[in-house]
């Protein structure tokens, strides 16, 4: 009989439908490791992922047909009211811990967490963010991974150099103060410290340099998104995929519609900008009123839209991790304008795989030439597909990612471990 080992699997979000960046990564780690592990899955669950109980108690059922078991998902509780997030707030500047020690506060996460520990036998726990971390003494004596999607304080510094005003500037950064402190105190303690790049894995050890760090690319379903060459492409057509609600996403969108697209627009006045992810009501109607630009909003599938575009953009200058949004638009062999901070920590070669332009003026003639060129744009289009399978394919990465825990796994077993991997994997 097949004894498989338990990985026990917490989650700051419930990674289905997996539409984000965070739960497409999330819901394909979990893919890869039921491959060669039973898992058991406990997940908080946000209102832009998962909008009412029915909403939880679908995306529940489609995750238990996969894992081994899923957890009830917890709801924030800072969703539900405004004084209760306003509440954590003040409780973290007058605790000076993170305020995600009291956004993840939940007594119905806690119940769940000690059953499965008092009842299950773990042999690895697996915190899928630092956010997670007032839970680590709740957790048994064994192996524990930490996923870091993005290094949390270089991100909210860099938020906090955009963000008006000052009062909440330094808020930021003494918000990020606070999480560079906690992940000198608890990176150290973990098995592995997985990261999506290498860039990534060189910021966590400047700040925790006895810290065990693990690369683990972010990666993009390869048979999902795929080149649709019975779409036709419409010309002159622009898209951006990214829910404004989050930073850095606004702040790409409203550099791209201040400060690129008009010059765009004066070229080709034709040229038509989509851009697909949620807003506010205010902002979409801000974004809709600029010439030539369609909001659609959330789109459960993104694929017919993305296979329409001439050209993909990322203006990102708020950055951490990797964008998923490209590797989407790279698997569908989409011709992708990036600045550096988008496409950082990815094997993005300018003029290869996609175009990398920081200057806005030069960002605008970067996206006129894929519009206005097919030569240009057929060759960053191959290349972006073969970059997508050759590298960022889950398939790739899964066996790689899996073999890491194995080594975690039978690192403390006893001498007798090895053979059981063996036959568990038989």
């Amino acid at each position: 009989m097949r004894v498989k080992p338990r990985i026990l699997f917490l989650a700051q979000c419930l990674p289905y439908p997996p539409q984000s960046g965070a739960t497409a990564r999330t819901f394909n780690v979990l893919r890869q490791l039921r491959l060669d592990f039973d898992v058991t899955l406990l997940a908080f669950s946000r209102r832009n992922h998962q909008v009412d109980e029915t909403a939880r108690r679908a995306s529940r059922r489609a995750l238990a047909d996969l894992l081994n078991a899923v957890g009830t998902p917890v709801p924030l509780p800072c969703e539900r009211s405004a004084i209760r997030r306003l509440w954590d707030h003040l409780r973290s500047v007058a605790t000076r811990r993170p305020y995600t020690f009291f956004e993840y506060e939940s007594e119905g996460f806690r119940t769940q967490l000690r059953d499965m520990v008092s009842r299950d036998g773990f042999e690895v726990v697996h915190i899928d963010s630092l956010d997670l971390y007032r839970w680590l003494r709740e957790l048994p004596p064994t192996p524990t991974i930490c996923t870091h999607h993005d290094i949390e304080w270089d991100l909210l510094r860099l938020r906090a150099q955009r963000t008006k005003p000052s009062i909440l500037s330094r808020y930021l950064r003494y918000q990020a103060d606070l999480v560079e402190r906690l992940a000198r105190e608890v990176c150290p303690g973990f098995s592995a410290n997985v990261v999506v790049s290498a860039r990534d894995a060189q910021r966590l050890r400047s700040t925790v340099s006895h810290a065990k760090i693990e690369v683990v690319p972010n990666g993009v379903d390869t048979t999902h998104f795929v080149p649709q060459r019975d779409v036709p492409v419409v010309p002159g057509r622009v898209v951006f995929v990214g829910s404004t609600n989050a930073p850095a996403n606004r702040d790409a969108v409203e550099y791209l519609l201040r400060d690129v697209w008009p010059s765009i627009r004066h070229a080709r006045p034709e040229a038509t900008l989509q851009l697909i992810g949620r807003s506010s009501e205010s902002a979409r109607a801000r974004y809709a009123a600029e010439p030539g630009v369609a909001v659609l909003g959330h789109l459960n599938d993104i694929r017919h839209h993305v296979a329409q575009a001439c050209c993909v953009v990322a203006p990102l200058r708020i950055g951490g991790g990797t964008r998923v949004k490209i590797l989407d638009a790279w698997a569908m062999g989409k011709a992708v304008v990036s600045t550096a901070i988008g496409c950082e920590g990815l094997e993005a070669s300018d003029g290869e795989n996609l175009l990398v332009r920081d200057d806005p003026e030069a960002f605008a003639d970067a996206v006129l030439r894929v519009l206005d060129d097919p030569t240009i744009r057929l060759g960053l289009e191959s290349h972006a597909r073969r970059t997508a399978e050759q590298v960022y394919s889950w398939d790739v990465i899964g066996p790689a990612m899996r073999a890491k825990y194995w080594a975690i796994i039978d690192s403390v077993r006893e001498p007798t471990g090895q053979a059981r991997r063996s036959e568990s994997r038989a």
